[in-house]
């Protein structure tokens, strides 16, 4: 339990450093599992409309950004069960490179990739995504379509020691005596399925997307506070569902220009005899396209 490592930390040592080790399966409605499936939420690769119809061999190229809401103080108290300040607000935005290709039968797969671009001490490291889909019925103004989905990967940044706060001991700004920046890891692996209802009109398109995902982030600790050194490993599954609602905006024959709302409901318990309460991750999210012909 990582309540130990708290422990572990007060009693410590000058002339021994020890090394913890612990394995954790949080449940799904923790601080801590609740932080790392907001942060994994950001990386969701939704379709931002119906699955585009691509000749077999056809290809289009995009880029997108997701907007990361900025967490309050009481938001980022996740550590311990909700009583250490974690370092969560690293970017305010999430990017990806897409690429998708025409398979036959109408099939569609896409591949995502998130250069490791390092932004506040944190940067992603593998953080590939892939998709398959198909529209399922079409219309003439509108469509159905249906995608499955994955992601593996990782981001890295010094989250539970900031250096900001790693320094000498004190006990208003550094009361876990972090000594140094830490360099935490999180996996956001998950994969899933969503369905997509569009509707089209000259220039626009208009859709509503529903997807279920099994989120799997774990968090490995790397932190030297005191004379300890925390390699907790924390582990948090849930199954998600979430929303998306947008347009998309044809800006020639071959650009096009995306906005949705994604909405991923989380529940979190701040406190161990408190209620359950709703903090659900929601923002807007941009796409640029272009379709090669």
């Amino acid at each position: 339990m990582r309540a130990s490592v708290l422990l572990l930390v007060v009693s410590a040592t000058a002339q021994a450093q020890t090394v913890i080790r612990d394995e954790e399966i949080l449940t799904s409605d923790r601080p801590e599992a609740w932080a790392m499936h907001y942060v994994s939420a950001a990386s969701f690769m939704t379709g931002f409309g119906a699955t585009p119809e691509l000749a077999a061999g056809a290809w289009l190229l995009a880029g997108e950004l997701a907007h990361v809401p900025r967490l309050s103080d009481a938001q980022q108290q996740v550590g311990f069960g909700g009583e250490k300040a974690e370092d969560l607000n690293k970017s305010p935005l999430f990017g990806r490179l897409r690429a998708s290709i025409g398979l036959p039968a109408g099939w569609v797969a896409e591949l995502g990739y998130t250069p490791p671009l390092e932004i506040d001490r944190t940067r992603t490291q593998d953080l590939i995504a892939a998709a398959l889909g198909r529209r399922l019925i079409e219309r003439d103004a509108w469509s159905l379509s249906a995608r499955i989905f994955g992601q593996h990967g990782s981001a890295s940044g010094d989250i539970t020691c900031p250096e900001h706060v790693a320094g000498p001991f004190d006990a208003q700004t550094n009361p876990f005596g972090c000594v140094e920046p830490s360099r935490d890891r999180i996996a956001l692996n998950h994969y899933g399925a969503d369905v997509t209802f569009e509707a089209a009109r000259p220039h626009w398109r208009w859709h509503a997307t529903l997807g279920l995902v099994r989120n799997e982030p774990t968090a490995q600790v790397n932190a030297r506070v005191f004379t300890v050194i925390d390699r907790s490993h924390l582990v948090a599954r849930g199954v998600l569902p979430y929303v998306a609602t947008g347009a998309t905006r044809e800006l020639s024959p071959r650009w096009s220009l995306a906005a949705e709302l994604l909405h991923v409901p989380l529940d979190v318990r701040r406190e161990i005899d408190g209620s359950v309460e709703n903090d659900a991750y929601t923002a807007l999210r941009v796409r640029l396209a272009w379709e090669a012909r």
